[in-house]
C-alpha cells in the first residue's frame, strides 16, 4: 500500500521494506499519508475509521496498521535518529524532543499543518543530500510548531514497545486473525493456537502490545465495522449488528453508545464530518 523511505542520516536514505499490510512497530519515527482508500486505523490503543486524506505521525516503537478496504494508496517517510546520533549535537535539535515524546501516542494532523507537511514530504522524497537535510529540518520544524487545532492525539496512552521479535510476530498473528474473523465467534482458544502462547502469557502480551484486552479489542473492531456499514448501506441496524458478530442486541446497543457516545441510529443520521473516528 505504501512506498517507504528511511532516512539513514541527514544525507542518505534507502528504500525500506514496507509492513503497511499488517500490524507492526519499529524503532523509526514515521509519517504516514493515505491519499486514496478507506478502512480502519490502528495506532497504539486507538482504533478508528480513516479515509483520504489521512496524515499521522507515529512515534518510535508505537504499534500501527492501516487496514484498508479494497484499493488504497499512500506514502510513508521514516527517520531513525537514536540518542547517540550526531543530529542531537545540534543545539536546535533539542526542540524536537517534545515532539518525539508526544508522538508516542500517535498524532493525527490536519489544517494548514497537514498541507505544509504533505508538500514537504513530497519534496523530501524527491531530493537528496544537503537539500534533503534542509527540507527534513523544515518538516521537523512544522511538526514541532504545529498549533493545537491541527493536532489530535490518537492513542489514550503513550507506547514505546520493546522485546523479542517473536512476541511482536505472535501478537501480529492474533491481530490478523481477529480482523479476518471478527464477524464470527472468536474464541480465546483460537488465539492461543495462533500465537502458541499460554493463557496468562497471551493476556499479558496482548494488553501490553494493544493497550487493552483481546475481548475489548475484538468488540471495538466489530463496532467500527458496524460504523462503516451504517455509513455505506441502508440495511437495518439489527441486521448489521448480527452480521458483524454481535449476538445480543442489548449488549450491542450498550457497547455502541459507550464507544461512540451516541446510539447507532443517531450515528447513522449524522453528517460524515460530525461522526469523527
Amino acid at each position: 500500500m505504501k512506498s517507504v523511505e528511511v532516512v539513514l542520516d541527514p544525507f542518505r536514505s534507502a528504500p525500506a521494506p514496507g509492513h503497511g499490510d499488517h500490524w507492526h512497530y519499529h524503532r523509526a519515527m514515521e509519517l504516514t499519508s493515505i491519499s486514496r482508500g478507506t478502512g480502519t486505523r490502528f495506532v497504539g490503543d486507538h482504533i478508528g475509521l480513516f479515509e483520504a486524506q489521512d496524515l499521522v505521525l507515529i512515534g518510535s516503537n508505537v504499534p500501527h496498521y492501516w487496514h484498508a478496504r479494497g484499493e488504497s494508496a499512500g506514502v510513508a517517510l521514516q527517520w531513525d535518529f537514536p540518542l547517540d546520533h550526531g543530529i542531537w549535537r545540534l543545539g536546535e535539535a533539542s526542540a524536537l524532543a517534545p515532539l518525539h515524546e508526544a508522538a508516542r501516542r500517535g498524532i493525527s494532523l490536519s489544517g494548514g499543518t497537514a498541507e505544509a507537511v504533505l508538500r514537504l514530504m513530497k519534496q523530501t522524497a524527491e531530493t537528496a543530500g544537503l537539500r534533503r537535510l534542509g527540507l527534513f529540518l523544515e518538516l521537523s520544524s512544522v511538526l514541532a510548531e504545529a498549533p493545537a487545532r491541527d493536532r489530535r492525539f490518537l492513542s489514550r496512552q503513550a507506547f514505546s514497545l520493546s522485546g523479542p521479535a517473536e512476541k511482536q510476530e505472535a501478537i501480529r498473528r492474533a491481530v490478523s486473525y481477529i480482523l479476518a474473523h471478527h464477524a464470527q465467534a472468536v474464541r480465546l482458544e483460537d488465539l492461543l493456537k495462533v500465537t502458541g502462547m499460554s493463557r496468562p502469557t497471551f493476556a499479558r502480551q496482548f494488553k501490553e502490545h494493544a493497550g487493552k484486552s483481546f475481548s475489548r479489542f475484538l468488540n471495538q473492531v466489530r463496532i467500527h465495522a458496524v460504523c462503516r456499514a451504517l455509513q455505506e448501506t441502508d440495511l437495518q441496524i439489527t441486521a448489521i449488528a448480527l452480521s458483524h458478530g454481535f449476538r445480543q442486541l442489548s449488549f450491542f446497543n450498550r457497547l455502541f453508545r459507550r464507544e461512540m457516545g451516541i446510539p447507532p441510529s443517531r450515528y447513522r443520521s449524522q453528517p460524515g464530518e460530525a461522526r469523527g473516528s
